[in-house]
């Protein structure tokens, strides 16, 4: 019986590229493996794209293949393919299968970089627009003081692994039906450091790193807004083999005030204003975050109209000026009035104070138009 193209095994065109036959070639072995695929026939397909992989996942076989075919290796014997054998002739697909199923897989003994902390701080409104100075607590791993991170006694000897050679991996070969499987694991003697010591350190128990609780001291900047983040490099989990520590985050949160409230860099309010205000206009004290200022109420001015106060918003968190203060009029209706009052009014809208002015008339035209 004729064998099945190599390309159509893997199911990609002959112009493939090395990236697209591996990619292939990984989802058919997660799909066949005999240990995820138990279906007749799933273990002979298992050899078929390996031994598909095996050549046109080398680049000198599988010029030989484009050339030859099948027959490039028919005959190979003992140089050639040889009836698939041993996968550490052809790419190592020992570690690619560690790759795809988790076994094996390459580590490494270098530094690695500690994790980042996060810390959540609730600040005042006030606090946000002109910035504060915080300091506060936090539990973090740094490094051991006594040994420095060497994990050993100081004065004790410190000695190159004897299981790995100071390479904190040990490579496994693993002679299975399907050939030889080979993968790359952390060593069990140094975990991975490459180095092995006599004496535990007496501070950290040979850990390396130990447990404290440090205080930091963070400058919020003036500008700062509700859900921002700050970071502080290098204030985070110490790192490991000697690489550099984490950062520490500060997500803000910001407390809502009882009378303001902010949209980007202005910030809102609302002031109550009454009937003769609005009317004849007024001279009013609104309350501001630098405090009270003077505002000017124009005659007729009506209610839900907002006036602005330049420069009194929220300072630009990098600098580029400051916000301003928009104020919105709210006009109150006055609900208990003496029977004085009452008759100043009514003799008000007999001198025609009370016909509605030419803007809402044209309202109530527009609205019996639309009802017709």
């Amino acid at each position: 019986m004729a064998k099945q193209d190599y390309y159509d095994v893997l199911g990609v065109p002959r112009g493939a590229s090395d990236d697209d036959i591996k990619k292939a070639y990984r989802k058919l072995a997660r799909e066949l493996h005999p240990d995820v695929n138990q279906e007749p026939g799933a273990e002979e397909k298992f050899k078929t794209i390996n031994e598909a992989y095996s050549v046109l996942g080398d680049p000198e076989r599988r010029a030989q293949y484009d050339q030859f075919g099948h027959a490039a290796f028919d005959n190979a014997g003992a140089g050639g393919f040889g009836g698939f054998g041993g996968f550490g002739d052809f790419g190592d697909l020992g570690d690619l299968f560690g790759d795809i199923f988790g076994f094996g897989g390459r580590q490494t003994n270098r530094p690695q970089r500690g994790a980042d902390l996060r810390y959540e701080m609730t600040i005042e409104f006030e606090e946000a627009a002109f910035g504060v100075e915080r300091e506060f607590s936090i539990p973090r791993t740094e490094i051991c003081d006594h040994c420095h991170g060497n994990k050993a006694e100081p004065g004790t000897p410190i000695t190159t692994c004897p299981e790995c050679n100071g390479s904190g991996q040990i490579r496994y070969v693993q002679q299975t039906p399907l050939g030889q499987f080979a993968s790359t694991r952390t060593c069990p003697r140094c975990s991975g450091e490459g180095k092995t010591f006599e004496k535990a350190c007496t501070v950290c128990q040979g850990v390396g790193t130990q447990r404290k609780t440090s205080t930091v001291n963070v400058k919020i900047p003036a500008g700062v807004d509700d859900g921002q983040m700050l970071r502080l490099a290098g204030r985070g989990e110490a790192g490991y083999r000697g690489g550099p520590p984490g950062d520490l985050l500060i997500s803000i949160r910001v407390r809502p005030h009882e009378v303001f409230r902010r949209e980007g860099r202005n910030v809102l309010c609302e002031v109550p204003i009454s009937f003769v205000q609005a009317t004849l206009g007024d001279e009013i004290d609104v309350p501001t975050l630098d405090g009270v200022v003077k505002m000017r109420i124009p005659e007729g001015t009506q209610s839900g109209k907002v006036l602005r106060l330049r420069n009194k918003g929220i300072q630009d968190v990098r600098g580029h000026g400051r916000g301003d203060q928009l104020v919105q009029v709210k006009v109150i209706t006055p609900q208990k009035l003496t029977a004085k009052q009452k008759e100043l009014l009514r003799e008000f809208a007999k001198a025609g104070g009370g016909d509605l002015p030419e803007e809402a008339k044209g309202f109530f035209g527009r609205m019996k138009d639309a009802l017709r």
